[in-house]
This record gives structure tokens, C-alpha cells and sequence, in this order.
């Protein structure tokens, strides 16, 4: 469930020292990913090199948690930047796609509308003074299938077979992912609901 945001009289750090630690320094560094990514796969149509320019982002996109919780470096900055990232580089990834002709349109359009309806959400939430919708198991388990099946569609270019062997799995990856990923958007929805009806409280979908 989103809370109101805390009022607290201790000073945060700074956002420069927040952003020097290892964490959030792997979250900018695939922030500056997306577009080495995109001029990659729309410029010289390198999709090798956009390839693991993808699997780098996905590999710190798991790393950075983890780093965060060993090194007990988690901040504010780094609750922001993450999933920013993360939510970037999908949209990123699908209108690259769209564009390349890899996916259709109606696979592009309801997962690029999700992340506006979620964006349009945090605002209100910020404007009735709720910190943004907590990220649910859902959302993470979707975003995790979803960085996995953008790889697998880059393989499924060109009649070899590799693309042939990546072909179902690519499918099955984005099925999955994009059902798992509209379904936590109408979860963040609900949580957007339950926080800003008057006389209502519920527990936080998971």
C-alpha cells in the first residue's frame, strides 16, 4: 500500500553522495545504456552489440539490488533510479522493436500504455502526498521475464538456426512477461485507489 510520505528530522545525504555508491552508480551506468542501445539496433543495426548492451542491463539491473542489500548502501535516490531504469529501458526497447518491425503493434501499444497509466498515478499520489505504488513481487517477476525476452527476440532476426531454436522461447518469454507486467500495472492502480479514497486502507497486493 502506498504511505504518506515520511516527514523526518534527519538530513538525507546529499543525491551526489547518494549517487556514489556502487548500487546507484550500476543504475546510472545502465541508464546511459538506453541509448547506446537504441542507436545500436535503429542506426548501423548492430544486434549483436545491442544485444549485450540489453544482457549488460539486465545483469545490473539484478546486481544493483543485490549490492544494495549486502553493502547496506539502499537510498532514496537508488529506490528512484532503478526502477526508472528498468521501466526505461522496456519502453525503449519496445519502440525500438516496433520500429525494427520485431514486434507488432498491438504487443507495443497496451505495455507502452501501462507505463502511462503507472506514470499518471505516481502523480497523483504525489500531489496528495503519498510516496509512489510499492513494487509488487508481480511487477518485479514481470520485468525480470520481459528483459529476458527482449534477447530472445533479437535472436529470432533472420532464417538460422538459432533464430529457429529462439524463435518459441522468445514468444513464450513475452506471453508470459507481458501479462505478468499488465497485470501489476492494474495492481498499482488499485493500490493508487485504496490510498487516495477517503476512509480506506487496505494491504498492499503482492
Amino acid at each position: 500500500m502506498s504511505e504518506p510520505l515520511p516527514s523526518t528530522t534527519e538530513p538525507e545525504p546529499s543525491l551526489a553522495r547518494q549517487a556514489l555508491t556502487v548500487p546507484n552508480l550500476l543504475s546510472i551506468l545502465r541508464l546511459a545504456g538506453v541509448p547506446v542501445f537504441l542507436w545500436l539496433l535503429l542506426g548501423p543495426e548492430e544486434d549483436g552489440w545491442a544485444l549485450a548492451v540489453l544482457a549488460f542491463g539486465g545483469f545490473t539491473d539484478w546486481l544493483d539490488g543485490k549490492l544494495a542489500r549486502w553493502l547496506d548502501q539502499a537510498s532514496r535516490l537508488g529506490q528512484l533510479l532503478d526502477p526508472a531504469a528498468d521501466r526505461l529501458y522496456i519502453v525503449a526497447t519496445l519502440i525500438a522493436f516496433l520500429l525494427r518491425d520485431i514486434v507488432p503493434w498491438w504487443v507495443v501499444v497496451p505495455l507502452v500504455a501501462r507505463e502511462l497509466v503507472v506514470g499518471c498515478c505516481i502523480l497523483v499520489l504525489r500531489r496528495r502526498g503519498f510516496a509512489p505504488p510499492e513494487v509488487t513481487y508481480i511487477g518485479k517477476g514481470a520485468t525480470f521475464v520481459l528483459m529476458y525476452a527482449f534477447p530472445f527476440l533479437l535472436l529470432t532476426q533472420g532464417g538460422s538456426d538459432l533464430a529457429a531454436i529462439a524463435r518459441p522461447i522468445a514468444y513464450a518469454f513475452t506471453t508470459w512477461g507481458g501479462v505478468l507486467y499488465l497485470w501489476s500495472g492494474a495492481l498499482y492502480v488499485l493500490q493508487t485507489v485504496r490510498a487516495i479514497s477517503p476512509g480506506r486502507g487496505a494491504a498492499s497486493p503482492v
